[in-house]
């Protein structure tokens, strides 16, 4: 059995990118059994209606193996109805926060919100799943403009840094908060990043950080040359030295999963404008767990874990 905790699967308006059918035709091809869909999509998912609407889209006899995530926003009463969905429907595993701009528009940008968001949430005594996208807007480097002819930019406007200096935040407010629930950090791409979600949790906080295939296989290099915009993903790819040190940290255990951040878009979205951030990484699943992972001395248990009991674990599966 293995899970999937972070896709993007589009659908409806967004059918050319992606479906739910297919993308769940997909998995099964790479070895996944159950894939959690992010709510960032065309019409974000935020209340029952829209979870509802989600839900049809859905093969029947592949009901089984979707799961989603809740938006967040700072409005109270919508928080309230996306926890008491983590509590009634089986299909919603967990609630997710945008703590930077990223695809779509359910960024919370001010820090003061985001800790609204965890006070809120820990007054509803909500002691379920919160899955951050960790990167701090105030911090974007704004004196380097991106280029697409030289997509390396991108990674200069958003630092290490910025990743980095978003989970301290969302570590702290969580605390300040006394925040009940289990945080997540998605998608890390740094060692900084690992090993301060590593330290919270040998003090005992609930918390945990996955890491996708492609910020292990690639390195910022690629952004640098022709087609470098088709590896230009939210965070960016980092050094050679930082991927290095993220397959370290996976093999010494400080990384709880892996998630692919499977996020198609149209090749001439990726060339051309809007130049969107995405990789569909759920195509590299079933190569990177059975033969990268292994080649870097990981074993099965290890490999378990990685795929299936610590997510299960944290989702209550």
């Amino acid at each position: 059995m293995r899970i999937d905790p972070h896709v993007h699967f589009r659908d409806a308006e967004e059918s050319y990118k992606e479906t739910i059918t297919h993308g769940l035709s997909l998995a099964r091809d790479q070895g996944v059994d159950i894939v959690c869909d992010m709510p960032n999509t065309k019409q974000p998912l935020l209340i029952y209606e829209d979870v509802e609407r989600r839900l049809k889209l859905v093969p029947k006899r592949s009901a089984g193996r979707y799961r989603l995530y809740v938006g967040v926003t700072t409005d109270n009463n919508q928080l309230a109805e996306a926890v008491d969905m983590t509590k009634v429907l089986p299909e919603v595993v967990a609630l997710k926060m945008f703590a930077g701009k990223s695809i779509g528009n359910l960024a919370i940008i001010e820090e003061e919100e985001q800790l609204g968001v965890y006070k809120t949430l820990a007054k509803l005594n909500c002691k379920g799943l919160i899955a951050v996208h960790c990167e701090k807007e105030s911090l974007l480097n704004t004196t380097v403009q991106f280029e697409p002819w030289y997509p390396y930019w991108h990674c200069c406007v958003r630092t290490i840094q910025v990743e980095v200096e978003s989970i301290k935040d969302q570590l702290k407010f969580a605390r300040e908060a006394q925040f009940q629930g289990h945080l997540h950090i998605c998608h890390v791409s740094c060692a900084q990043s690992v090993n301060l979600v590593y330290e919270a949790k040998q003090a005992g906080m609930k918390v945990s950080c996955g890491v996708t295939p492609h910020h292990i296989l690639y390195d910022d290099r690629l952004l640098k040359i022709p087609g470098g915009l088709l590896y230009k993903t939210n965070p960016p790819l980092r050094s050679k030295d930082e991927v290095c040190a993220l397959r370290t940290a996976l093999t010494e255990g400080k990384i709880d999963w892996i998630e692919t951040d499977h996020a198609p878009h149209a090749v001439g979205e990726k060339l051309f404008p809007p130049y969107l951030s995405g990789f569909p990484s759920l195509y590299l699943y079933k190569d990177f767990v059975k033969n990268y992972l292994p080649g870097l001395g990981l074993c099965p248990s290890q490999i378990r874990n990685l795929t299936y009991t610590n997510i299960a674990n944290v989702m209550e599966f």
